[in-house]
């Protein structure tokens, strides 16, 4: 569940004068755009960015696309980021880089949208000048190179100084980007990026914004063994009645527990699963039933698959195979939940909106709060649109 990260290397050495520097790196920038001979080699960091910046065709004196996405869609990335929880670390960790200087915080989503800003009025008005805005993409396709961008493609934290950057217009500028990855799947969740005026730059300031990312990292790692923990507390009682093997794992494939299986840390499981009989890697054909959080799975043998039952009342009682669990949700998700369950075919976020809300236009609350709903019941809620499985027998 941990993944080796590369050292973090500063734009700029220890002791090293930032205008000199500044200067070298506008004339190999210069070079580099007009196909000259370059006067000296940027960083390879730095030339492989600009090598895919140029590939993505992105002017060096006009830049990319910078229309922010429309407000809807920048809810529904923020719902969908994994990264809301972590607002208040982040901000605090960096807070010394922040208060009573001209740098702005910005979080941006593994596909290198803005999704927050935090610093103070006058740095947030020079960032909406370069379109440093919610909702912008800075992914180097769009921006060339930059410090979200460029720690998204080279997956390490990233410092970009002055004619670093690809695009001529953001020269004046230096940014500091690290890449939060989820411990679960090891895929990027999104950049916590510092920038500021190019003359603002420090040596330190790539080791503290990373050493913030890599806490982000570890709570959300203390986070899953917590729900690990919890599901290896609602399995136990159903892997002691089932008098054969079977394993308790979470929706990323993660094992909570297992018994009379040879014990594995982490199973490979299909995307999208659905209470169904499946063949695992390692295990042939299996059963894969609901637990809240995770999924059982028991080697099928010649037994007859059982189907999975959803009572819907006060109390949720879902019953699969040997085990029977109960949950009580909030009277909210217990709207949505008997919604669903009348219309099998399945309900968009708009009309789920209409629905409970009276209001259409209320999609990213509905997103946020299925959202939540499938953490609890996984693979018996499907999406797109949103519907109970096929496969489940629901009763109101």
């Amino acid at each position: 569940m941990t993944t080796a990260h590369p050292l973090p290397e500063p734009a700029l050495a220890t002791g090293e004068d930032p205008r000199e520097y500044a200067q070298v790196l506008h004339a190999v920038h210069d070079a580099a755009m007009a196909g000259s001979r370059l006067p000296a080699r940027p960083r390879p960091v730095i030339g492989q960015s600009w090598a895919r910046a140029a590939d993505a065709g992105v002017d060096p004196d006009i830049g990319g696309p910078l229309d922010p996405i429309a407000d809807a869609e920048l809810g529904r990335r923020r719902a969908a980021s994994g990264l809301s929880d972590l607002l208040d670390d982040l901000t605090h960790g960096l807070d010394a880089l922040l208060r009573d200087s001209p740098n702005i915080l910005v979080v941006a989503d593994a596909g290198g949208h803005v999704l927050w800003r935090a610093g103070t009025l006058a740095v947030r008005r020079r960032a909406d000048g370069l379109g440093f805005v919610e909702g912008a993409s800075w992914a180097e396709n769009a921006v060339g190179t930059n410090a979200i961008g460029t720690a998204l493609s080279a997956r390490r934290a990233v410092q970009v100084f002055s004619a670093e950057h690809y695009v001529r217009s953001h020269h004046a500028w230096t940014c500091t980007g690290a890449p939060i990855r989820d411990p679960r799947t090891g895929g990027m969740l999104g950049v916590v990026d510092v920038s500021g005026p190019a003359s603002s730059i420090h040596p330190a300031t790539i080791a503290l914004v990373d050493s913030v990312a890599r806490l982000a990292e570890a709570r959300l790692q203390n986070a899953h063994r917590d729900q690990l923990d919890l599901l290896r507390s609602v399995a136990a009682p159903i892997l002691a009645r089932a008098g054969r093997p079977t394993l308790a794992v979470d929706e990323f494939g993660w094992v909570a527990a297992v018994d009379r299986v040879e014990p594995q840390r982490r199973i490979s499981l299909p995307t999208d699963l659905t209470p169904s009989r499946i063949s695992v890697s390692g295990l042939g054909l299996c059963d894969i039933e609901p637990l809240p959080g995770g999924w059982l799975i028991r080697p099928a043998g010649d037994t007859q698959r059982e189907c999975t039952t959803v009572t819907i009342g006060d109390v949720v009682t879902v019953t699969s195979g040997d085990g029977v669990w109960t949950h009580r949700p909030s009277p909210r998700h217990l709207d949505l939940l008997t919604h669903l369950a009348r219309n099998r075919a399945g309900m968009s976020a708009a009309e789920l909106a209409a629905a409970i809300f009276g209001d259409a236009s209320r999609t990213v609350t509905v997103r946020a709060e299925m959202s939540r709903l499938r953490r609890t019941f996984g693979g018996l809620l499907a999406t797109g649109p949103y519907r109970f499985a096929k496969e489940v027998t629901v009763r109101l």
